[in-house]
């Protein structure tokens, strides 16, 4: 054979090998076992939600996931382990990114971030979504949303409202709901989820903006009462309890996980991976268990969670902007 027509030949059987073979790596995967590398702390609902359906996978696939917590810097830590330059992109390592962690934190530290979010990882699918609820104390005299913007419009000074984290989602969507509503409140930070939703129990802040997991306790003792939660539509298992933005449009937010992996992980490995993702979080009893922490899934495939993703963006950006010129109300 003419030497050049030889060098033609393999180099064509070599890029054959390479497109048949990541079909075939796909089929395979996994063979060895799987990490999630998180940002949520160990314990807190998005990480019992992680390790869910890091179960399921690992029944699944007969392969143990690790799920590695790596909280701190409003998520930077978990998102410059995933993206490091050592980590292979085999889809062995994955990265589990929160809404905070993805749409906030890129402008907490614009300019500086080592971590550039939309190159370094590709999504995968939705795990789920923690709708924001919007809560009172019980003695706070409104029964709805709308009851509740004509208070503060006519209370002296306004009211206030907790939220779990300066800058985190329930924070935003304190402010989003101000914004859309024309409501006269202002933001007063406290230590944590426990501390705001133990300022509202006692009277301290008599408005709250909270995932429906973290307002369990007040809830169940009958000293916070619901007044709507800010799902796209009433939820399947709160019937009674109305969306936010049936009475201020607009106002949708929820606190969501996604599961990532570094760009560069071949699409045939993205694809398997997504369609495993759906298949176990549509399990009846992991919907049940998603349920009792406020979580409810949303079936997408990897282009719909981009565009998804990238609609939070446009969203949030601009409020996270907005937000960070403006320094908190003192604790109460």
């Amino acid at each position: 054979m003419n030497p050049m027509r030889m060098r033609m030949a393999v180099w064509f059987l070599a890029a054959l090998a390479m497109v048949l073979g990541v079909p075939a790596q796909a089929q395979d995967y996994p063979n060895k076992p799987v990490t999630f590398i998180t940002p949520a702390a160990a314990g807190n609902s998005p990480d019992v939600v992680t390790r869910i359906v890091a179960d399921k996978l690992t029944q699944l696939w007969k392969q143990q996931i690790v799920v590695v917590n790596r909280p701190g810097a409003g998520g930077l830590i978990a998102a410059q382990a995933a993206a490091a330059s050592n980590v292979e992109k085999d889809g062995y390592t994955l990265y589990m990114t929160q809404a905070s962690s993805y749409t906030v934190l890129p402008i907490l530290q614009e300019g500086k971030m080592p971590v550039d979010m939309q190159k370094a990882f590709v999504p995968v699918g939705m795990v789920g979504e923690q709708p924001i609820a919007v809560g009172v104390n019980k003695d706070v005299p409104a029964k709805t949303v709308a009851e509740l913007i004509a208070l503060a419009n006519k209370t002296t000074g306004g009211m206030m409202f907790g939220a779990t984290n300066r800058g985190g989602q329930s924070h935003l969507t304190g402010e989003l709901f101000r914004e859309r509503a024309k409501a006269n409140i202002s933001f007063v930070h406290s230590a944590g989820a426990a501390t705001t939703v133990n300022d509202v129990i006692a009277g301290r802040i008599p408005i709250v903006f909270e995932g429906l997991a973290g307002l369990v306790p007040g809830t169940q003792s009958g000293n916070i009462r619901l007044l709507a939660v800010s799902s796209q539509k009433r939820l399947p298992n709160l019937p009674n309890l109305p969306a936010t933005n049936e009475t201020v449009p607009g106002v949708v937010s929820s606190g969501w996980i996604v599961l990532m992996a570094p760009a560069g992980v071949p699409d045939a490995i993205i694809r398997k991976l997504n369609a495993d993702l759906r298949k176990v979080v549509a399990l009846a009893d992991v919907q049940e268990r998603f349920h009792a922490l406020g979580t409810y899934t949303r079936d997408l495939t990897p282009a719909q969670t981009g565009e998804f993703m990238r609609s939070e963006e446009k969203l949030w950006w601009p409020i996270v902007r907005e937000v960070n010129k403006q320094p908190a109300a003192p604790a109460r």
